[in-house]
């Protein structure tokens, strides 16, 4: 019997990005004490999804009533405003209109209406004159205006994990790649690229666009492989031409919102993005290869099913991906001024997105438990604005497995209530 000296934390999480470190945040909150580790593959947090999005705070509209994306975006929405205003992080509730721009996209957006508002969000139909009202350069038949949604900083949101945790006695080691995973009937070793070991009650996996690699690590079957999606943006050289946050009716068949436009809280306006296949997980141009992870992507049976099922969809993104001219007329359907010089690349982020055997895209949050372990293998957008309802959930499941090791929470050891 391993004894509480033995461990060198109780929790170990793997992943320093904005679910990771939520996660770690949740637990020295919920169970003050407990010792919790963090390793992070790169040199500093959020360099990857979270350091690559939009950076905008979604109400919800957009997911099914009953998902973990609908209850977690519209609850975590709210506290993550809160959580910016608390901790000085700059943040904007704006607001955004989602536009139709043909009249086969009008049942759709009559849909999203109903769903908003069984969401209890704030949604406000408009016809074209409105739309000009709010942004005078947008044209569209009709649209909604969604009046939770907003814009924050979501690197410097981790970041203020990371410091909380850190306050509260955690340790969060960066430059730490984790290259093996032993399960003991004690709990879990994890073994570093630089030889160290850290010994475990329990281990979560939040290793985002390797999660799937982790799970098997662990020895465990996740059940569907990350195929990795790389978003393109552009900058707009003429910002004055949005006012804020401009999307278009979604296609129901395919998890991507289509290209938008976001004007940050730097005041800058983002146009995109597409999604294109990536060659590699962490594939943030064409150039950026990696032929294993590629063929383990080409390997994957969902993958295959993915391009049959879809090639009519993707190859219209790979064309806007390889054409600037393709890419602004998709652009111009929402802002019909824009021009090809109006547009600047800007960084791409690349989305982890979980694929089935089958070639089901999986649409919701993924959480599954393991003995000691627990596995996030699907937390694409909307994650970073539920990333503290996720956290919470995540650390509630960690915290039980804790439990079934013997493990008592240190405010309960010590006569206070946890």
């Amino acid at each position: 019997m391993m004894t509480h000296a033995a461990y060198d934390c109780d929790v170990l999480v793997i992943g320093g990005g904005i679910v990771g470190l939520s996660t770690a945040y949740a637990i020295t909150r919920t169970a003050p004490g407990t010792r919790v580790t963090v390793l992070e593959k790169e040199w500093g947090p959020a360099r990857h999804q979270t350091g690559h999005n939009s950076g905008v705070i979604h109400s919800g509209i957009y997911y099914p009533p009953g998902s973990l994306k609908a209850r977690y975006a519209v609850r975590g929405a709210a506290e993550l405003v809160d959580f910016c205003a608390a901790h000085d992080i700059a943040h904007a509730v704006t607001g955004k209109l989602i536009v139709a721009t043909g009249s086969d996209e009008l049942p759709r957006l009559h849909a999203l209406v109903q769903r908003g508002r069984a969401h209890g969000l704030p949604v406000r139909e408009l016809g074209p004159a409105q739309i000009t009202e709010y942004e005078p350069g947008v044209r569209g038949l009709a649209a909604i205006r969604v009046g939770t949604t907003g814009v924050c900083d979501f690197t410097a949101v981790a970041a203020r994990f990371a410091s909380e945790v850190s306050t509260a006695g955690g340790r969060i080691r960066y430059g730490a790649e984790v290259v093996a995973v032993d399960r003991r009937p004690w709990g879990v070793a994890v073994r570093t690229a630089d030889g160290e070991v850290v010994r475990a009650r329990v281990l979560v996996n939040c290793a985002g666009l390797h999660s799937d690699r982790v799970a098997r690590l662990a020895g465990d079957d996740p059940g569907a492989r990350i195929v990795p999606f790389r978003g393109e943006y552009y900058e707009l050289t003429r910002p004055e031409l949005v006012r804020g946050l401009v999307y278009p009716v979604p296609d129901p068949a395919f998890p991507f919102l289509g290209v938008h436009l976001t004007r940050g809280i730097d005041g800058t306006v983002h146009v995109g993005p597409n999604a294109v296949p990536a060659p590699a997980r962490e594939g943030y141009t064409w150039t950026d290869v990696h032929p294993r992870e590629l063929a383990a992507t080409l390997a994957w049976p969902g993958s295959w099913r993915i391009a049959r099922r879809h090639w009519r969809y993707g190859a219209g993104e790979v064309r806007r991906s390889l054409s600037k001219g393709a890419f602004t007329r998709a652009v111009q359907r929402l802002l019909p001024e824009v021009t090809e010089a109006d547009l600047r690349p800007s960084p791409a982020g690349v989305r982890a997105q979980a694929v089935l055997r089958d070639g089901t895209l999986v649409d919701d949050f993924l959480i599954r438990d393991a003995p000691h372990t627990v596995h996030v293998l699907n937390a694409p957008s909307p994650a970073a604005t539920a990333s503290l309802p996720i956290g919470r959930e995540v650390a509630r499941r960690a915290l039980l497995r804790a439990r079934a090791t013997g493990w008592t929470p240190p405010a309960v050891q010590s006569g206070h209530c946890v």
